[in-house]
């Protein structure tokens, strides 16, 4: 009986002396969005503030058609798109499904050469022509 007992103990040495092999813990899977981000890339300061185009601020006078709209006085593209847009929002002309869209009254209508809906890429499209 001796000899069992001793070769029990030896049989349990050896199994708390065999380091058991752990399965290594498995890493939650990436998200697909969980990419890193790039690097924002940084513009080269310069003393002076960025000055606008001179294209945009010279002023235009508009067709009699266009100026039923933002009025007869000559104005830079950028001013006559704003009033464009404030007549839109105020006569509620923009389309309630597709807000790119902008539904046209009689006044924009003419202005826009005809068409009942246009996009807004096409409308400052189609205003350009009305500019002199």
């Amino acid at each position: 009986m001796a000899t069992a007992k001793k070769a029990a103990k030896k049989t349990a040495k050896k199994a708390a002396k065999k380091p058991v092999a752990k399965k290594p813990a498995k890493k939650p899977a990436k998200k697909a969005s969980a990419k890193k981000a790039a690097p924002k890339k940084t513009a080269k300061k310069s003393g002076a503030k960025r000055k606008p185009n001179a294209a945009f601020m010279k002023a235009m006078t508009p067709s009699p058609t266009l100026a039923a709209v933002v009025g007869s006085m000559p104005l830079p593209r950028t001013e006559v798109t704003k009033k464009i847009w404030d007549y839109i929002k105020k006569n509620k002309l923009q389309d309630s499904v597709n807000r790119r869209l902008i539904n046209a009254d009689e006044k924009l209508r003419q202005v826009f050469g005809g068409k009942k809906q246009v996009s807004m890429f096409e409308m400052t499209k189609l205003v350009s022509n009305h500019l002199k």
